[in-house]
């Protein structure tokens, strides 16, 4: 049966995503998702798209966190609310999509690359890496989670696009890109030098050749990504100047206090506390033992490679070490020098947000050492059944270390009503989050501070003539006004519907093909 590790990796992925089924909900860090969720259904009901402010969060004032972080898991979980299902499950649902889709996304990377076994294993150790386990149960991390979901089909397009000359790839991958992008801008950012990275690698192997179609058409996809996703990134980084986001550089989240200690990522206590300075954490840092031993086994996969000649697959191993090695350096503390030089990696925060890549690379090279187990003794006599039977203990042992680690703290006996009342939206909610607020904005010292009328309608003492402005001169009151996107989310979204435009003509071109 064609695809058959693609139904293997839908059973074996229930243990990850079971807690999901129990009544009630998890304490995460990020406690504000069923009020997203909930708050983007809204906005979507009345009609309205993109969604950028939604009503009731900002103190009770509205708040514009879909114009600046990225909103594609919200919608998907918004639009389940429109069809009748609670602000809770439709969190547990979108939660759960961004769990199975980097297992499937990640199979059909590797399975192109390492074949139908090698895309089982790495699609698993992908799922069940101890980082996917923390952004799920620990954090609460859902823009993470869906990125780490796309970070393969984006991987998965230029790949095909190497090895074959067909439009269809260049959607894939610019759809893979995109995807990224409207899931977690700071992981779009922490990708892209990646990308361009392959596309120099196709620049080097292909210009002599005169073979440039596969350049081109990777940074078509490249393009085409930041196209069709323009109507968020370009007002989130364009009108981010007008809030209050600054703040969350420095401080409690000052990258020099978030360095990682290089035995935490062999081994580090699993918690559900937060991240300190020094080596001892609230939560784990740990890649994970499997992952770590699979990719010291690939270097003995390079000195193969090195010696059969096959430098293709040679540059697609050594790509991944020096990717996974590379985002091990960057959360050490000897890598501080870097993150001081460039500007934007402050955003970043935590450098442990690069676990995001050790994982993708490490469980990608899993793969690769299945492939090349089959290539070099396939011939044996009984070699196969040797080979099912080790990988089948191989998944036995990921899932003995790791299943523990896909289960909450605790489970909550709350409803979608306790996430979505008016106190937990307007308050609980909007002081977990408030950094979109314009920097001048008073903050209400308690919830008796919060306006109790219709949040549709404000008054205030100034004249506000568009969103510019009242984000500079937001007061106390506001006069009854009618909101509006500035000429720059207008020119974003037309650029947008162009990217549309384009990948509609490139499927029915790809279809013609």
């Amino acid at each position: 049966m064609k695809h058959w590790g693609f139904f293997i990796i839908l059973a074996i992925s229930f243990w990850a995503v079971r807690s999901l089924f129990a009544p009630g909900f998890f304490p995460i860090h990020d406690d504000t998702q069923v009020a997203r969720v909930f708050e983007m259904g809204k906005v979507l009901q009345t009609g309205v798209f993109p969604a950028r402010w939604v009503p009731d969060l900002g103190y009770g004032y509205g708040y514009p966190i879909f114009n600046y972080y990225a909103p594609l898991a919200y919608y998907v979980g918004g639009i389940i609310t429109l069809i009748g299902v609670d602000a809770l499950i439709a969190t547990k649902i979108m939660i759960g999509l961004g769990v199975l889709l980097a297992g499937i996304f990640m199979y059909f990377l590797v399975r192109e690359l390492w074949g139908e076994l090698g895309g089982i294993i790495a699609a698993l150790f992908y799922i069940y890496a101890p980082y996917h386990a923390l952004q799920i149960y620990v954090r609460g991390a859902v823009g993470e989670l869906w990125s780490y979901a796309f970070i393969p089909l984006v991987f998965y397009g230029l790949y095909k696009i190497y090895t074959e000359k067909k439009w269809k790839w260049v959607i894939v991958g610019s759809i893979g890109y995109t995807g990224v992008i409207l899931s977690h801008n700071l992981t779009a950012i922490m990708l892209t030098p990646f990308l361009l990275i392959v596309i120099l690698f196709y620049c080097f192997i292909f210009y002599k050749n005169r073979q440039l179609y596969a350049i081109r058409y990777s940074l078509y996809a490249v393009l085409l990504g930041l196209l069709l996703s323009a109507f968020y990134w370009i007002p989130a980084v364009f009108e981010m100047q007008y809030t209050n986001v600054q703040s969350q550089i420095g401080g409690g989240a000052d990258f020099r206090d978030h360095f990682v200690c290089l035995n935490q990522l062999w081994d580090s206590p699993w918690g559900f506390g937060g991240s300190t300075k020094g080596c001892i954490d609230g939560l784990s840092f740990k890649i994970g033992k499997l992952h770590l031993i699979t990719v010291i086994m690939s270097l003995f996969v390079v000195l193969s490679f090195i010696w059969r000649r096959r430098y293709i697959r040679l540059g697609i191993i050594l790509f991944s070490l020096v990717g996974f090695f590379a985002s091990v350096f960057l959360m050490l503390e000897i890598s501080k020098s870097i993150w001081e030089t460039v500007p934007l990696i402050a955003f970043f925060q935590y450098p442990w947000r690069f676990l995001l890549f050790t994982s993708f690379f490490s469980s990608f090279l899993v793969g690769a050492i299945v492939w090349f187990l089959e290539q070099e003794f396939g011939k044996v006599k009984y070699f196969n059944t040797i080979l099912y039977l080790s990988t089948a203990i191989l998944v036995f042992l990921l899932l003995f270390f790791n299943i523990k680690l896909f289960q909450p703290q605790t489970i909550l006996l709350k409803t979608a009503q306790d996430y979505t009342n008016d106190r937990a939206l307007k308050w609980i909610a909007s002081k977990t989050s408030d950094e979109y607020l314009p920097t001048n904005v008073k903050l209400p010292i308690s919830d008796y501070d919060i306006p109790k009328k219709n949040t549709n309608e404000k008054s205030v003492a100034v004249t506000v003539e568009n969103q510019k402005d009242l984000f500079k001169r937001y007061k106390d009151q506001l006069p009854p006004l009618r909101f509006e996107q500035t000429n720059l989310e207008k020119i974003a979204n037309i650029l947008s519907v162009i990217g549309i435009g384009v990948l509609i003509i490139g499927i029915i071109y790809a279809r013609k093909k």
